[in-house]
């Protein structure tokens, strides 16, 4: 667990469950995201909507490249 990840509390969390898993988030298991703290069941989840974002991220500015490339 980051730093910043460990300021974060539970009771901020915008959701109750887990979006990947549909059972209860954990104090251990929260992140934020766009300015807002998501919790999950367990830090796999946690870590596993972290790689989706990345992942939609880097496609997400590939495609942006491609776009500037073929306007120019």
């Amino acid at each position: 667990m980051t730093p910043d990840q460990q300021a974060l509390k539970i009771e901020d969390a915008i959701n109750e469950t887990c979006p990947w898993s549909g059972k209860p988030i954990s104090a251990d298991s929260l992140t934020l995201y766009n300015g807002a703290v998501v919790g999950f069941c367990n830090p796999e989840c946690r870590d596993k909507f972290a790689k989706a974002l990345r992942s939609f991220e880097a496609a997400l500015q590939a495609r942006r490249v491609e776009r500037a490339g073929l306007e120019q």
